[in-house]
């Protein structure tokens, strides 16, 4: 598709996919970030780690997303956030407002139950996109 980015490069700030999926995905002026849970880039699932941890480790994952695919934080437009327990909104809301800075996207915060691996956190995104990535 004319526009999209080769997202399936895994990125040395990513764990690779862990399914039939691409991190980001660049279409029509977007970025769409598939849902990304608090993985490290070397793979390790942070289900044992503090709620704040995981936070951070997902979020950090979707702004390597949004590098990957040529976009940032800056121009989020969208943000859906899938949460064990609706107790730790708080806690997300303020990891999320260091995080985001300035941004404000139109957000979405819901309480699921358990995720996968018994992570606590999950998040998908929409951006506008930036440069291509590599372009000059």
């Amino acid at each position: 598709m004319a526009g999209e980015h080769d997202s399936k490069t895994p990125q040395p700030s990513l764990p690779p996919p862990g399914g039939h999926y691409s991190h980001a995905v660049r279409a029509n002026g977007f970025v769409f970030v598939s849902g990304q849970l608090p993985i490290t880039p070397d793979g390790c699932k942070l289900g044992d780690a503090p709620f704040e941890v995981q936070a951070r480790q997902v979020l950090a994952n979707v702004a390597a997303a949004l590098r990957q695919a040529g976009s940032d934080v800056g121009l989020l437009v969208q943000v859906r956030v899938y949460l064990d327990d609706v107790a730790n909104w708080s806690a997300f809301n303020a990891i999320y407002a260091d995080w985001a800075g300035a941004a404000r996207p139109a957000r979405a915060v819901v309480p699921t139950g358990p995720l996968h691996f018994g992570l606590k956190v999950e998040v998908e995104a929409v951006a506008l996109a930036g440069p291509e990535p590599g372009a000059s």
